[in-house]
């Protein structure tokens, strides 16, 4: 199976200027843990920014909420990966980088987002249908 068949076609973006407390607002109102950080143009990349981040940013770092921009957290780049690339490589890169989230990118445009919880669900409706 391919990565277009497990990946999230809704994806909550957010602007890199935006501050790390505007990016907590997103995240509760969307219910989602982390955000897609826009390009700033065109020659740029996509980053991501998660809870982690924000911990190791704020709480460990002490950092200040309100002075504290996406861009100054943010993965970035992100792992980025084809949609037609099959979920077993997608798997291998997750593990080898470490990731627990992947962007999926074609034609340098974004088309998706899988997360370590999307690949294990995979894995899971697959063994329990016995294929």
């Amino acid at each position: 199976m391919l990565v277009a068949g497990i990946m999230k076609k809704k994806i909550v973006t957010i602007s890199p200027l935006a501050t790390v407390r505007e990016a907590l607002l997103m995240m509760k109102e969307r219910g989602v843990k982390s955000l897609v950080v826009e390009k700033r143009h065109s020659g740029d990349a996509y980053g991501l920014i998660a809870y982690r981040d924000v911990a190791r940013a704020v709480i460990a770092e002490d950092g200040d909420i309100d002075l504290l921009n996406v861009y100054d957290i943010a993965q970035k780049p992100a792992l980025q990966v084809s949609q037609h690339l099959e979920i077993r490589y997608l798997a291998r890169l997750m593990v080898q980088y470490s990731v627990k989230s992947v962007l999926v990118i074609d034609n340098n445009e974004l088309q998706g987002f899988v997360s370590d919880t999307d690949v294990v669900s995979h894995l899971i409706d697959r063994a329990t249908s016995g294929r």
